[in-house]
């Protein structure tokens, strides 16, 4: 009878933790851009986390393991639901990674609260914010998800972002989640909602300061946000045309039949022409018209220089000739491939090396190229293919287009500005915009297609992190996207134009040239890396301490 109990009881409380566990992953979800609310919901990610880190300090170190990892599935589940329309292979691996990263995270939790059981939340609240940096490191670094990026229309808030990067709005929007979440450790469920405002209430009378300073920093940070809200209209103006012509540029590369992807990659060139003309007609001050990523598929370079199939030599002649009769430039996505034994020495493949690229056309001439540098782990490129065949042929059948890397951060050279052109995930990375920003460019266009996802919650979880890109540099951010998000943000992170998504269309924006420079363009991700430093040598001077003692 007392094992039936007890057997009921601990069910019971398991059931309890999924349940938090759950609502921890849906406040997540929701505090991004979601299937219910496009923008998402910012507020909830001040408290996103509470859920779960209530339950650290009564679980064993195994057990929060486990919970970390039923979190890490289910939050990024419902985050990056879209993802499986990206690649066969991507949720899967995604999904496995976070169910990793979160159980280790979850783990060195635990530790905090056993070493530091006085100030356990400071060092917890430190642990976060070094491993939303690290996880953004390395072969598969992953920016979506960042806690900063829900604040994306904040704009007050998020100016801070000019001196601390997307670092420091995470620090403050995650603090108050751990704060109570340590508050709440002492709760009696017996007193109900008295007993959570008397639970907080004694914690803020033990950890007063901490509080205080965060709500300082805040409040300075918000004023600081108002107070450098500047108009941009006296400003220098660039003119540029974006297009977005709505069609998936890969969805017939597929077809087993030349003629139907001959007449698909035409119709798509009829589009893009179509949608130029009419953007230069109507603002004929253009001064840069630019087309997303890969949005014109057949190589370009390749069918120039090799001419190795005459109808796709044919529909790349028809382009050029349409560039050569404009008196504007064009920047167009494209694979740009060249032939480079040293790369690839397979001659049956005719040493073909192809580069995902944005290449600068003035009068139908290749002017400058830009290739990707951050390209996407596993369905973009694989470095594991010797250590690693199985994963490779498995990425291999599952219709991996690999790219090669690009070796350098081109900035172009526009009439009477600079830019620079990051492709797709690339500007989700701070790093990159920072580094275009320090060689000179004054605009960064961003050229992108998120088309395949069929999701507007997918393009605004991207478009969120270029908003950043933009308050990080003070530079404008352009967006040419297949599908949407296609729009103008100011160096204050403003949209100010935007293109209806998953429609043909076309805006034209201007785009304020300014050269100053930022703390962040100036000395990048110091403020995580301070962070990071920070954990590690609280973890070790906490085990180093526990072990002398004992």
């Amino acid at each position: 009878m007392i094992a039936n109990q007890q057997e009921s009881d601990s069910k019971k409380n398991w059931g309890i933790q999924l349940l938090l566990v759950l609502t921890a992953a849906v406040l997540f979800a929701l505090s991004f851009p979601n299937l219910i609310f496009k923008n998402g919901l910012s507020f909830l990610a001040w408290v996103a986390y509470i859920p779960v880190l209530v339950l650290i300090s009564k679980n064993s170190f195994l057990s929060c393991a486990a919970l970390g990892a039923v979190y890490g599935v289910l939050a990024y589940g419902l985050f990056n639901y879209w993802l499986g329309s990206f690649h066969p292979l991507a949720g899967t691996i995604v999904y496995c990674i976070y169910l990793f990263y979160m159980a280790v995270v979850f783990t060195l939790l635990k530790l905090a609260s056993v070493l530091f059981p006085k100030k356990a939340y400071i060092v917890q609240w430190l642990i976060w914010l070094a491993y939303e940096y690290l996880r953004t490191k390395g072969f598969a670094g992953y920016t979506y998800g960042i806690t900063g990026y829900s604040q994306w229309r904040v704009i007050p808030l998020i100016q801070i972002a000019g001196i601390t990067g997307v670092w420091g709005v995470s620090a403050l929007v995650t603090f108050p989640s751990f704060w109570l979440a340590e508050a709440l450790k002492d709760f009696s469920k017996s007193e109900g909602i008295k007993g959570i405002g008397n639970a907080t209430a004694s914690f803020f009378r033990k950890e007063k300061i901490s509080a205080v300073v965060w709500t300082l920093t805040l409040a300075v940070s918000v004023i600081f946000g108002i107070a450098g809200n500047k108009d941009f209209s006296s400003f220098p103006q660039a003119n540029i045309a974006l297009i977005q012509h709505n069609t998936d540029p890969w969805s017939e590369s597929g077809n087993q039949i030349e003629i139907q992807v001959l007449e698909a990659y035409r119709k798509d060139l009829g589009v893009l022409k179509r949608l130029s003309d009419e953007a230069i007609a109507s603002a004929p001050e253009t001064q840069l018209v630019v087309w997303p990523e890969t949005a014109f598929v057949p190589r370009i370079y390749w069918y120039m220089k090799y001419r190795d199939n005459q109808n796709f030599w044919q529909i790349v002649k028809e382009l050029l000739d349409y560039l050569s009769a404009k008196n504007v430039p064009f920047l167009i996505g494209n694979d740009d491939a060249r032939m480079e034994p040293e790369k690839n020495p397979n001659p049956e493949k005719k040493f073909r090396v192809d580069y995902n690229a944005a290449i600068l056309f003035e009068k139908g001439q290749i002017t400058d190229v830009y290739r990707k540098l951050h390209l996407v782990p596993f369905t973009e490129y694989f470095p594991y293919k010797k250590q690693l065949p199985a994963v490779y042929r498995a990425l291999e059948k599952a219709n991996t287009h690999f790219w090669e890397k690009g070796e350098t951060a081109t900035v172009f050279a526009g009439p009477g500005f600079t830019f620079s052109a990051p492709i797709c995930f690339e500007d989700t990375f701070g790093y990159l915009s920072r580094n275009f920003v320090r060689r000179g460019a004054d605009i960064l266009i961003n050229l992108s297609n998120d088309a395949w996802s069929k999701s507007l919650p997918a393009q605004n979880q991207h478009l969120s992190t270029a908003v950043f890109r933009a308050v990080e540099n003070r530079r404008p951010m352009l967006r040419s996207t297949v599908s949407g998000q296609t729009c103008a943000i100011d160096p204050s992170g403003r949209i100010t134009a935007m293109a209806s998504p998953f429609t043909a269309a076309w805006i034209s924006a201007k785009a304020p040239i300014i050269k100053e420079n930022t703390l962040y363009t100036l000395y990048g991700d110091y403020l995580a890396i301070i962070f990071t430093l920070a954990a590690a040598i609280l973890l070790i001077s906490g085990v180093l301490w526990s072990t002398i003692k004992r």
